[in-house]
């Protein structure tokens, strides 16, 4: 099979995609309560336990609690929204997190490391401001040969392979203690298109049926999370949640 050949952005075209994106869905956009997630069994025990706590690019669909919780977006319609709802959130990016070493218990990059080109630089920041022994909640899009015109849309830079995310957090510290299949995102690509077609040519129309409709409806259709061991077989699994240990 030949290989995918994946659309490579330079640092400034990844960057003005990402802004342009997400500052345009997130104005038009409602916050979600983390407790509507089915993330939020795992995430309420965890916060119980681990006071210190950062997420990174919540967007207006944070996982950790609001309250206690430090924040960090490059969005400004987000930081608005969160600010509102009496949020502790500053504007950075995952990149430089402005934030002393070793910081935070728990540590929240939700659908962000696949949106960096140097990730390498981003995973080194969240080590950084994790304490020893803390916990960091991570998910990513796996497998490149999934790769699709929607990746490129909203500003994915790459895919993960299972074993190249393992061996990357490994080589940080992190050992991978649990995972399980994650997402929303439609498995079919006539809805992706369209949806890419309804945001680039009539935001204000998609962002109300998103809001309206879309968003109640995929929150209503969630399936508790099955977490396993460790990342085992995962073909066919679009998007992965993975929980860590800092070694």
């Amino acid at each position: 099979m030949p290989t995918l050949a994946i659309p490579r952005p330079s640092e400034a075209e990844l960057k003005r995609t990402n802004q342009v994106f997400y500052d345009g869905l997130w104005s038009g956009a409602r916050l979600v309560d983390p407790a509507r997630f089915n993330t939020w069994p795992m995430v309420r025990d965890l916060a119980m336990a681990l006071p210190r706590r950062l997420e990174i690019a919540p967007g207006l669909r944070p996982r950790l609690p609001l309250d206690g919780t430090y924040f960090v977006d490059i969005s400004q319609a987000a930081l608005h929204a969160l600010r509102e709802h009496g949020v502790s959130a500053v504007r950075a990016s995952i990149s430089a997190l402005p934030c002393p070493d070793a910081s935070f218990d728990l540590v929240c990059a939700l659908d962000i490391l696949e949106h960096v080109r140097d990730d390498e630089g981003a995973l080194r920041e969240l080590t950084r401001v994790a304490a020893p022994q803390a916990r960091l909640l991570l998910s990513v899009p796996l497998h490149e040969s999934a790769w699709t015109a929607f990746d490129e849309f909203v500003g994915h830079y790459r895919r993960y392979e299972p074993a190249q995310i393992v061996e990357r957090l490994a080589a940080h510290g992190w050992m991978v203690e649990q995972s399980a299949i994650y997402g929303m995102q439609p498995t079919s690509t006539t809805l992706l298109n369209l949806g890419q077609w309804y945001l680039s040519h009539q935001r204000e129309r998609a962002m109300w049926w998103y809001n309206r409709v879309i968003m109640p409806l995929g929150l209503r259709l969630q399936k508790p999370l099955r977490w396993q061991p460790g990342l085992p077989s995962s073909e066919g699994v679009d998007e992965v949640l993975l929980l860590c240990r800092r070694a």
